[in-house]
């Protein structure tokens, strides 16, 4: 099977909400339906930076996610892209589909001035890990988080 990777559009909500439930379960964040419209609204709103990609099947069905906005990388002098969230249905992990999300905001990064893209993952997120570690360099530096 192929899969097509694109921008989600308009219509996608209802293909989109699957993929990003299932992406918050694996998180153990509660979404419900307040979120998900914040979250696709700023998905959808041209004045927001948050965007999204779609990795669509065969069939036209939605399989994974991938939410990234561009950043301004200062000691750089370029922009880039920071991967937020990445998702794909777990009956096609092991396809290419992760690899190809990510390749895609890639080369979003090279559009906008060259900065590359940067993610963090969950510590025990090993098995995300292991196509990461194929496809960039595992850094040094520690991520902090303060509460609201």
């Amino acid at each position: 099977m192929s899969y097509e990777i694109r921008s989600a559009g308009d219509d996608d909500f209802f293909g989109w909400l699957p993929l990003f439930e299932a992406y918050c379960r694996f998180y153990e964040t509660e979404l419900d339906d307040a979120k998900a419209l914040i979250v696709w609204n700023w998905i959808r709103d041209e004045a927001e930076p948050l965007q999204a990609a779609l990795a669509v099947d065969d069939d036209g069905r939605p399989v994974g996610l991938a939410h990234f906005r561009p950043v301004p990388h200062s000691l750089t002098a370029t922009r880039g892209m920071h991967l937020d969230d990445l998702y794909v249905d777990e009956g096609v992990r092991g396809s290419g589909v992760g690899r190809a999300l990510i390749e895609y905001v890639h080369a979003r990064a090279a559009e906008i001035g060259h900065g590359g893209v940067s993610w963090i993952t969950a510590d025990d997120n090993t098995g995300a890990q292991q196509l990461y570690d194929r496809l960039a360099q595992r850094t040094s530096w520690v991520t902090y988080e303060m509460d609201a």
